[in-house]
This record gives structure tokens, sequence and C-alpha cells, in this order.
């Protein structure tokens, strides 16, 4: 069994452990856990989109 990854989705999952990870050591409450690891998600999905468009821009 083979698994492949591209670069956005390899970009997302590490988004989606990293997310996981600060959202349970920087809050105390569930709640705060949830919203801080969504927030998080948000803030690193948004920078691979604007780290590629950035680079897309200088490439042309």
């Amino acid at each position: 069994m083979t698994f492949t990854l591209s670069h956005f989705s390899a970009a997302v999952l590490f988004a989606l452990f990293a997310s996981v990870v600060f959202g349970i050591t920087q809050r105390n409450t569930v709640m705060e856990q949830i919203r801080y690891g969504l927030y998080c998600f948000a803030l690193f999905v948004g920078g691979v989109f604007a780290a590629g468009w950035v680079m897309w821009l200088l490439r042309r």
C-alpha cells in the first residue's frame, strides 16, 4: 500500500496536527482549546495560500 501526498495535502495535514497540539498546550478549557486550534488551523492554511500566491507572483 502506497500513500502519496501532494505539497498542499502535506501542508494541510501538518497544519491539522500542529493546530491540535497548539490548542491542547496553549489553552485551559476545552472550548478555548477548540477555538484556538481552529484559529491556528485557519492561519496555517491561510499562510499556505498566501505563500503560494507570493511564489506564483515571483515566478511570473
